[in-house]
């Protein structure tokens, strides 16, 4: 027997054996809920008290609502950021004198125009920078 076939074979196999588990074996059936036993849980280990679940938490506030998690949870905007961040791009600004415009030569007040450094936003690689690039949601 070929070794492609002996793996597809093994593979085919596993995947059959895999599903002859019933859920009575997997699930058990004697219907305790999760509450029941993350409460069995902290009796076996001694913090049946609220209190004592507390200390074990070095004193962390337990507060209702909506806390400041700024830095502690991971979104769709911080989520790319943190593992490929965007290379320094700086933005130069040009001024633009006053000048005529035109074969009619209409007079064109001085202005101020910025745009990156480079054409195209760069990404580094994970690991690539030795500190991280912090940005902002508003520093698009």
């Amino acid at each position: 027997m070929k070794p492609l076939q002996r793996a597809i074979l093994l593979g085919a196999l596993i995947s059959v054996t895999a599903c002859t588990a019933s859920k009575d074996s997997v699930l058990r059936p004697d219907g305790r809920d999760i509450k029941t036993i993350y409460e069995a849980h902290l009796t076996d280990i001694g913090l049946d008290d609220r209190d004592a679940v507390r200390a074990a938490l070095q004193h962390r506030p337990l507060s209702s609502g909506e806390g400041d998690l700024n830095g502690y949870v991971r979104d769709a905007f911080n989520e790319l950021d943190a593992h490929f961040p965007r290379l320094p791009n700086p933005t130069l600004v040009l001024y633009v004198f006053p000048h005529l415009v035109g074969e009619e030569r209409v007079p064109v007040p001085g202005y101020a125009t910025t745009f990156p450094l480079f054409r195209q936003v760069e990404y580094a690689l994970p690991g690539e920078l030795d500190e991280p690039v912090l940005r902002s949601p508003t520093d698009d």
